[in-house]
């Protein structure tokens, strides 16, 4: 039986996964390259080792990390200036608490980064569990996260579910033998995701205790 339910944050709650996308690629203009998609999503819900391979393998001995990161950090703060959460989110939010389940973030990102998001978005009451990539060794892919979470939660991994954006996340939760709900954003719906347990366009397609209701069967 479910008890809890434990969210990604980047492309979940708030898509700064879209706008991560757009302020690389105009930054890869700059240096007069580019960023295809498909080159992108593979660093999505974890960290930027295969994006900076792939810098590198574009510009050479001329690649400084460090600028590219500085240049994409700037254009992605103007980007996120005013944050709104994705549809269904705070619905989603509120009918679990008002339903008794347990809340719980799963991110690979930094504590100060999902806590700052939060707090802007008038969200970050509702998580009683915060597991970020502060806490654990490995991020997604690898269950760590997860894993750590569950145990926080003191909870088995069959009472409770996920929800997630990113090919990387939802290895992340099966590894950790969680039921995972797909919701992908802009940047993450060509995906080839496969064993999810269901795809919702946004949250706003099914009510959190329909979504219980049919992973439960």
């Amino acid at each position: 039986m479910i008890k809890a339910v434990i969210f990604d944050f980047d492309g979940l709650i708030l898509d700064t996964e879209t706008a991560w996308y757009e302020a690389y690629k105009e930054t890869m203009v700059f240096y007069e390259s580019d960023l295809p998609l498909e080159r992108f999503v593979t660093c999505i819900g974890t960290d930027n080792t295969e994006l900076n391979a792939y810098f590198q393998s574009q510009l050479g001995d001329s690649c400084n990390i460090e600028e590219i990161e500085t240049r994409a950090k700037s254009l992605h703060e103007g980007k996120m200036k005013t944050p709104e959460a994705r549809e269904g989110v705070k619905e989603y939010l509120e009918e679990a608490k008002n339903s008794g389940y347990k809340i719980a973030l799963a991110s690979s990102s930094s504590k100060e980064w999902v806590t700052h998001y939060l707090e802007k978005l008038g969200l970050l009451h509702y998580f009683e569990v915060i597991i970020t990539g502060d806490d654990v060794d490995k991020v997604k892919p690898a269950p760590d996260l997860y894993i750590k979470a569950l145990d926080v939660l003191k909870m088995d991994a069959t009472e409770a579910v996920a929800f997630e954006d990113s090919l990387n996340g939802l290895q992340a939760a099966l590894k950790a033998g969680l039921k995972c709900v797909i919701v992908p954003n802009p940047v993450t719906e060509a995906l080839a995701f496969e064993h999810h347990h269901m795809r919702l366009q946004s949250m706003l397609e099914k009510s959190l205790a329909d979504v219980i209701r049919q992973i439960e069967q």
